[in-house]
């Protein structure tokens, strides 16, 4: 749990993208957060403070005074909180934070507060651009307040722009790589490629193996715990995508090559687990190929290569780390792969290992360079990707 230990004092104001907060609430909580909600008035239109207790675990604060004439200390609050966290951020709060006015409790909260300020701020895309906000805005950054956003989409009003509320899993993960700034892979953006590739043959058949993708994903999740930006390529697998990760789903091997070329110019590296074709069938049927009693010749083409690809365009600043699934001559056909490619480091794991290959939740893996050969033990896919990620960290720093 990436926020164990950590007090998050959630703010939630008058924005039709309040309902989100209930997600953002749960999601912080189950990260090991400790949360305590305090809503505006307006805020309690939008969503029920009951559903926000309830998933918090905590009192909902929404008054001064509560119905049982208790005063609820905003100093306290503001001194017990490791963060104050507005989301959404209305702008009505933006403007009431940057002129100090205090006519709620969350006002109060805010002037109170000791801790650093997060602001996600929702709303209609004029409001958001009128210049009065965008002022607002600006003197709460020069605060050394965090805006978190907004993100660009369909808003309420049916206008197309900028005012969404950041989606709650990346709002937690901005949260994680601000309270966690010394996270080493912080700044970093890495690519990480997993799972198989479908090549058609026609609608319904396909050429594909037998990735299922957990290697790769489980050092995706490693990578961006380490605070890392992660964007994994992702060909069709079965499994749960941890929080924070950026996914781009494929499904072939010339659509693979296109999203891993394309968005590693400005990575600092790639780690490229997937088991990506090597061959396509030339010609891909647009209907059905019914039986019949005659044998078919399957004409296969080369695909793009990736890993030599990426060689070919790898900046001295950037990294580049393979894996080679061998079943003979394992150590050769690695150092060969490792040097034809370009790459800084191989990782080699052996059909011929119990508990390694396609589909298990073990690796028995060696990394290969161009100085030094290093074996390690069957291990958990987990635990191997603490590994690996420990040397991407080595070569991040070379």
């Amino acid at each position: 749990m990436r926020l164990s230990g950590k007090n998050i004092l959630l703010g939630i104001t008058g924005s039709i993208s309040a309902y989100k907060s209930a997600d953002l609430c749960r999601l912080l909580v189950k990260e090991g957060a400790t949360v305590r909600v305090v809503m505006t008035p307006a805020a309690n239109e939008f969503i029920s403070p009951l559903t926000l207790s309830t998933l918090s675990k905590n009192p909902v604060f929404h008054k001064m005074v509560s119905e049982d004439e208790t005063w609820n200390n905003h100093v306290e609050l503001g001194l017990w909180a490791d963060l104050l966290l507005i989301a959404p951020a209305s702008a009505n709060t933006l403007a009431h934070f940057a002129g100090g006015i205090c006519d709620s409790l969350l006002d109060a909260v805010y002037l109170s507060a000791r801790c650093p300020v997060m602001l996600a701020p929702a709303m209609d895309h004029d409001m958001y651009l009128h210049a009065s906000t965008q002022d607002n805005i600006e003197l709460l950054k020069s605060r050394g307040h965090v805006i978190i956003g907004p993100a660009q989409g369909e808003l309420a009003s049916g206008l197309i722009g900028e005012g969404r509320l950041v989606e709650p899993a990346d709002i937690v993960n901005e949260v994680i790589n601000f309270l966690y700034s010394d996270l080493p892979l912080r700044g970093k953006k890495i690519i990480v490629t997993a799972g198989p590739t479908r090549e058609a043959i026609d609608p319904v058949r396909f050429i594909s193996n037998h990735s299922t993708g957990k290697m790769g994903i489980a050092i995706a999740k490693e990578l961006a715990d380490n605070g890392a930006e992660v964007i994994l390529v992702l060909g069709p697998v079965a499994l749960e995508i941890p929080r924070g990760i950026k996914v781009i789903s494929v499904n072939s091997a010339s659509e693979m090559y296109e999203a891993t070329i394309t968005n590693f110019d400005n990575a600092s590296g790639a780690i490229l687990t997937a088991a990506v074709a090597d061959y396509t069938p030339e010609v891909v049927s647009s209907t059905k190929i019914k039986k019949s009693d005659n044998d078919i010749n399957l004409a296969l083409v080369k695909t793009k290569d990736i890993a030599a690809s990426l060689g070919q365009i790898k900046k001295a600043n950037q990294f580049l780390v393979g894996f080679a699934l061998e079943t003979n001559d394992e150590i050769n056909n690695a150092k060969n792969k490792l040097k034809s490619k370009n790459l800084d480091l191989i990782i080699l794991n052996s059909l011929n290992d119990e508990g390694a290959g396609f589909g298990t939740d073990t690796n028995k893996i060696t990394f290969i360079n161009h100085t030094e050969t290093t074996e390690l033990p069957l291990k958990l896919k987990s635990a191997l990707a603490k590994d690996i990620v420990k040397k991407i960290k080595e070569l991040v720093h070379a």
